[in-house]
């Protein structure tokens, strides 16, 4: 046996202990750590000069030269939900995986905090990338994108704009700047947006003014049987024990009330077309009310391009449920594409 690879699997065996260890004190995840799978905290800073933290899934078991994957997302959601366990499970598929909380979010820098921003939110990832690149164990030339629900969205324009990225899959996909510029189904007239925008312009006076953001009450916990269906399934996502997890802004929290105004002057898919040559893979639910985000993504977007429509599936069963969500079809996808 050679040194390096006694002083690799030394390294390895320590990272498991300390694993162990983390398990015994760690705090609430929403499933469970595969026993195929390393899991450690790290932290890393975007360009504009904010540490991300995040948690790194490494195969036990596995040498150097890996694929690796940036994960987030939901939009409002923390690594330790979803983005998480979409990590563990490529993990255990043989990738490296990054799932970390984007900026002003979770256990991640920026003040004030739960704010979105569609410049932000894509630098999050391309810092993601940063990451991987540097990491011994990882081949950088082989380095993808998953984005789950609004991160999806900002999944595609960082690839469209970072080349490092060599594959993109979303699941649930929102395009953020289109639905708080247009509404759902692009129903918002001129007038209405007109309106909002007043009512957010003036808030930035009352927000400087108290020296701090307004928040509104968090919605999910205002859900009732008057409620729209799709609504009623993120309540049950996040205000359950399915998902709720203490730092999630949909689990208890809001998005500053003047969250919307860059969102609604940036579309963020207006260059999709550029991710081609490379490969993009757009999983969503059959009865999603999210569904059209896909579908209009994917006409946007020049070949190669795979869209995946899930029977039956609506936008939260692409969340958690492992059973629904097409962890096969991801590895094959990331696996021929990243070579």
């Amino acid at each position: 046996m050679g040194v390096c690879q006694q002083k690799a699997e030394a390294k390895q065996e320590e990272q498991i202990q300390n694993t162990e260890t983390m398990k015994n004190t760690e705090e609430h995840y929403t499933f469970e750590l595969s026993d195929k799978v390393i899991r450690q905290k790290v932290t890393f800073k975007n360009r504009y000069g904010i540490e991300l933290t995040g948690d790194l899934y490494v195969p036990k078991n596995v040498g150097d030269n890996l694929p690796a994957l940036a994960i987030s997302g939901p939009f409002g959601a923390v690594k330790e939900q979803s983005s998480g366990l979409y990590a563990n499970q490529m993990a255990e598929r043989g990738f490296v995986a990054l799932a970390f909380d984007p900026s002003y979010t979770g256990e991640s820098g920026g003040e004030p905090r739960n704010v979105a921003s569609p410049d932000i939110n894509t630098e999050d990832f391309s810092a993601a990338i940063d990451f991987l690149g540097l990491q011994e164990n990882i081949d950088r030339n082989k380095i993808g994108i998953i984005g789950i629900c609004g991160f999806g969205g900002f999944a595609l324009n960082a690839t469209a704009v970072d080349k490092r990225v060599k594959a993109v899959a979303t699941t649930s996909m929102y395009d953020m700047s289109r639905v708080n510029a247009r509404g759902y189904f692009d129903s918002t007239t001129p007038e209405q947006r007109a309106e909002l925008l007043e009512q957010l312009s003036l808030q930035r006076w009352e927000d400087a003014k108290n020296g701090t953001p307004e928040y509104p009450e968090n919605g999910l916990s205002q859900t009732n049987e008057e409620a729209p269906q799709f609504v009623k399934e993120y309540a049950d996502y996040y205000r359950t024990d399915r998902g709720y997890h203490e730092r999630s802004i949909n689990s208890n929290a809001s998005w500053t009330v003047t969250t919307p105004i860059s969102l609604m002057n940036m579309p963020i898919l207006t260059y999709i077309k550029e991710i081609s040559p490379r490969p993009m893979l757009v999983i969503a639910g059959e009865n999603a009310h999210s569904r059209y985000f896909s579908e209009d993504a994917y006409k946007s977007a020049n070949e190669p391009k795979e869209l995946m429509i899930i029977p039956g599936a609506v936008h939260t069963d692409l969340y958690d449920k492992i059973e629904i969500i097409p962890f096969d079809v991801l590895e094959t996808f990331f696996r021929d594409n990243l070579q």
